[in-house]
């Protein structure tokens, strides 16, 4: 069973920039879709964004589209979100998570995946 260790969280102000880093605990890691979501007080966990196996696909939803960058490193198991002009409704624990299936139809869903890190906080003070 594939165990996520994230990394990277903390406090910034507004506008600036943080790396979130997501190492997985097995090789069969690479076969997987990964993604990030996220959940602030009060609210849903939501979808931030996703990678498929071989990067070829990338999903972010729309409030992080142009200021987000998800990557991943195979080799190094690990899956990077690259976060840019960061704003206060950026503020939630982030969560990495792993889906088996490898479908990039499947990188939005929440419920389609079957590994969770245990998330790191990320503050945006304004």
């Amino acid at each position: 069973q594939a165990q996520l260790v994230e990394s990277g969280g903390g406090l910034v102000q507004a506008g600036g920039s943080l790396r979130l880093n997501c190492a997985a605990s097995e090789r069969t890691y690479a076969l997987y879709n990964m993604a990030w979501f996220r959940q602030a007080p009060g609210r849903e966990r939501e979808f931030v964004a996703g990678i498929t196996p071989n990067s070829r696909t990338t999903a972010y939803a729309d409030s992080v589209k142009g200021r987000f960058t998800i990557s991943r490193d195979n080799a190094k198991n690990t899956v990077y979100l690259q976060m840019n002009s960061l704003n206060a409704e950026d503020t939630a624990v982030y969560y990495c998570a792993a889906d088996r299936s490898g479908y990039a139809a499947n990188l939005r869903w929440k419920n389609e995946y079957d590994y969770w890190g245990q998330g790191t906080q990320v503050t945006v003070s304004s």
